[in-house]
């Protein structure tokens, strides 16, 4: 029993020292800093365009819609970032993400980091879309190429840039690609794909002495467009706070520049929900199971109404 108590210690020491453990972060660090950050025309990839903005970056933004991107960076400019562009594009067309990459080298010289934030909600805006997988192959391909493709394509063409700067790849995942609930088939599987991906690229750059860091952010309910449209659909997540989008984009930069392996925010969510999932994953499901059945009868998709 003694050995076993001092185990059990050790593990709570551990476990509070993770949890109290902030990485070291100099603001400085980032000033005239090159960064690329995708899908910035709202949420979280607005906020650090504002956040890199105020730090002295160098930044340039993309999204589909021009007219927000030159409000963005308007404000960018008014909180003193070194320099403000924009790429209106949508990454899912390689052209696009060529084009943003280009530009950067082009007017930055270089790059030291790339932020993927973009991602398609293409299932949640399709009106009377069934919430289970219904072998819908379009719908995946259009998923696939926004949220996975398009990462890997952007990610590749930036390599060379940042193997020059040792720079940083952050890349947005999600709870969905650590823990799949259901009717998220199409998210999750491009989200666990991003995580599988990343994890073996940053091996691989190990093995061949790269120094290019890749942060896998894993991200929880966020005052964003996606918990809306879910609250839209579905009517659940009413009663469940979401967590700040400038807190989470200012902890996604953090990480970002700490060179963290991965971060998890907010941590009451994401990190505590992901390891319960890996100790007792069928009780686990089951409760995630529970929460829908009530829920979907309420549900304009379920009961065949417009929305």
């Amino acid at each position: 029993m003694g050995k076993l108590r001092w185990i059990l210690i050790l593990l709570l020491a551990v476990l509070v020292g993770y949890i109290w453990y902030e990485p070291t972060f100099d603001p400085e660090s980032l000033r005239g800093a090159k960064v690329v950050v995708t899908g910035c025309s709202s949420g979280i990839g607005e906020q650090m365009a504002y956040h890199y903005a105020r730090f002295g970056a160098r930044v340039l933004i993309t999204a589909r819609r021009e007219g927000r991107l030159k409000e963005v960076v308007a404000k960018m400019k008014d909180l003193g970032a070194q320099e403000a562009i924009y790429v209106a594009g949508d990454m899912g067309e390689p052209e696009d993400c060529e084009r943003t990459i280009k530009t950067a080298e082009e007017k930055f010289g270089g790059l030291d980091y790339l932020v993927i934030n973009h991602a398609s909600l293409s299932t949640l805006k399709k009106k009377n879309k069934s919430p289970f997988w219904d072998g819908d192959m379009d719908m995946l391909h259009d998923e696939v190429t926004v949220n996975y493709y398009s990462y890997i394509r952007l990610a590749s063409l930036a390599l060379p840039l940042l193997h020059k700067t040792n720079g940083s790849l952050v890349i947005l995942g999600s709870m969905a690609g650590k823990i799949a609930s259901p009717f998220s088939t199409f998210y999750a599987g491009t989200k666990h794909a991003l995580d599988g991906f990343f994890t073996s690229l940053r091996q691989e750059l190990v093995m061949q002495d790269i120094n290019v860091s890749i942060t896998y952010c894993v991200i929880g309910l966020i005052d964003t467009e996606l918990p809306a449209q879910f609250r839209q659909l579905f009517g659940f997540l009413m009663d469940i706070p979401a967590a700040p989008a400038s807190d989470c984009a200012m902890a996604i930069i953090r990480g970002g520049a700490a060179r963290q392996r991965e971060i998890y925010y907010p941590w009451r969510d994401a990190w505590v929900a992901t390891k319960l999932r890996t100790i007792v994953p069928q009780f686990f499901e089951s409760l995630t199971r529970g929460i829908y059945p009530p829920l979907l009868e309420k549900s304009p998709i379920f009961i065949g109404e417009e929305n």
